[in-house]
């Protein structure tokens, strides 16, 4: 998935929500602006801030080892 994909996601979901961008930004305690970036797929979108606005979107985000498996313990 890239920056784009992940921002169209984010942009459908919040309006499937009817959320405006402020109000997600709100609920998600970051600023307008990082929304509008963020659903316009800015490559340089900060991950933690960007896990915030998932989360208040009600999205999870799941992780894949390349090999399939869930440990990577040494």
């Amino acid at each position: 998935m890239d920056s784009t994909t992940l921002g169209a996601l984010v942009r459908r979901v919040r309006k499937h929500q009817h959320l405006t961008q402020q109000a997600l930004a709100a609920a998600a305690d970051v600023s307008t602006r990082f929304v509008h970036d963020l659903e316009h797929g800015k490559s340089t979108a900060a991950l933690g801030l960007t896990l915030r606005v998932l989360a208040a979107l009600g999205i999870e985000v799941q992780l894949t080892a390349p090999d399939g498996g869930d440990d990577l313990t040494p």
